[in-house]
């Protein structure tokens, strides 16, 4: 009975041992967390602006308030509310029929003393072939002379009442003084206008256009530093446009003093603006380039992100990880950031995927829409300005 229990033992050890080895041997291996996908990014290197960004208004380079130079009633008005104008297009007329009269006038009065003017000439010329002094005395010969010189000024005053009448002839003729875009008009046919008094249109040149804007004292001392080494260059664009649609220009004016109360100094800018993308009145970004920063290392700004230790990136090295790299951003260059340390030329940062990765984790690679990415600012300056500015610093 022993013997039996025994050997029943012995049987049921040796099957519960080979019943854990097979459990053993079939159990699946430990759960590996594959490496997060991200998309990746190369770091590049780049001439780009330093600037200041600021927002102003348009103004018109040129503004004229058409006014009558005589005065009368409005015949025709000869241009549409609104229009292009040309330098010399007729704008309105003037009855010119009184002004006319008077140009007659003037011209009967210059007739009347040029003839005048011819008897007295022959009297004297008469007077003075006689040599015998007994015959002429000199005080009818001084009178004769006398009577020369003032029919001479008689006609230079007829001549000049002439012309003063054959201009305001021409006045009754009103022409835009310049090429620009006619606001809406002020009087119709049929009003009576004032001389230098009734305003009758506003006309506005729009190409080219300024843009009026401020820096701060504190940015005065940079802006005046590279303005004596030559004109600096603006990029003026509106505030719903990217960046890459501004238009070159330059900086023409530097007000004299600090605003008071505000501590900003007025500068104005000046671009061409042949197809009137820009208006007078019309808040516009202006970004006034200061210099040009050589061999810049750029990065895409979505691959930047803050933590307790500041600004940071993940660069992914030769073995696949992801190493955590402190950086100092610079300034934002269109859809990238300038990045002063901390990233080299050519090093791979990750643009999208972060919230997966942590230091030392090995990451995926895949294709996206910012691995070819490039600096947005650089292409409004261009190679050339970029090459003047830097010639001008050195």
């Amino acid at each position: 009975m022993n013997r039996r229990f025994g050997s029943f033992v012995r049987t049921g050890l040796a099957g519960f041992c080979l019943a854990l080895t097979a459990c053993h041997k079939s159990a699946p291996p430990a759960f590996q967390q594959p490496p997060p996908p991200v998309s990746v990014s190369l770091a590049v290197a780049q001439d780009v602006p330093v600037y200041l960004d600021e927002i102003g208004l348009g103004a018109a380079s040129e503004s004229v308030i058409v006014t009558p130079q005589v005065s009368g009633r409005i015949t025709e008005r000869s241009f549409e509310d609104g229009a292009d104008l040309k330098k010399g297009q007729l704008l309105f007329t003037i009855d010119p029929r009184p002004f006319q009269a008077q140009l007659d006038a003037a011209q009967a009065q210059l007739a009347q003393g040029k003839a005048a003017l011819e008897l007295a000439k022959s009297q004297l010329d008469m007077y003075s072939a006689v040599s015998d002094t007994r015959a002429v005395s000199k005080s009818d010969y001084d009178t004769k002379k006398n009577t020369v010189a003032v029919d001479e000024a008689q006609v230079l005053a007829a001549q000049a009442a002439v012309e003063s009448a054959r201009l305001n002839l021409e006045y009754c003729s009103m022409h835009s003084p310049l090429n620009g875009r006619a606001g809406r008009r002020l009087v119709d046919a049929g009003n009576i206008v004032n001389a230098n008094q009734t305003p009758l249109l506003s006309i506005q040149r729009l190409d080219p256009l300024y843009a009026d804007f401020t820096v701060t004292e504190r940015d005065l001392p940079k802006v005046l530093e590279q303005m004596a080494q030559g004109t600096l260059k603006t990029l003026v664009r509106l505030p719903t446009e990217p960046e890459l649609s501004a238009c070159p220009g330059e900086l023409t004016f530097l007000d004299n003093a600090v605003q008071n109360g505000t501590g900003t100094v007025n500068l104005r800018a000046t671009f061409p603006n042949p197809d009137h993308r820009f208006w007078p009145g019309q808040f516009v970004r202006v970004r006034l380039v200061l210099a040009v920063k050589k061999a810049a290392v750029l990065v895409p700004t979505e691959a930047t992100q803050i933590g307790q230790q500041g600004a940071f990136v993940y660069v992914v090295n030769s073995e696949q990880s992801a190493e955590l790299r402190l950086v100092t951003l610079g300034q934002r260059q269109g859809d990238r950031i300038v990045v002063e340390n901390g990233v080299k030329p050519g090093e791979q940062v990750v643009v999208t995927g972060q919230l997966a990765v942590y230091p030392g984790a090995k990451v995926r690679i895949e294709a996206g829409p910012s691995g070819s990415s490039a600096p947005a600012m650089a292409a409004p300056l261009g190679e050339k300005q970029a090459g003047k500015m830097e010639g001008r610093k050195s």
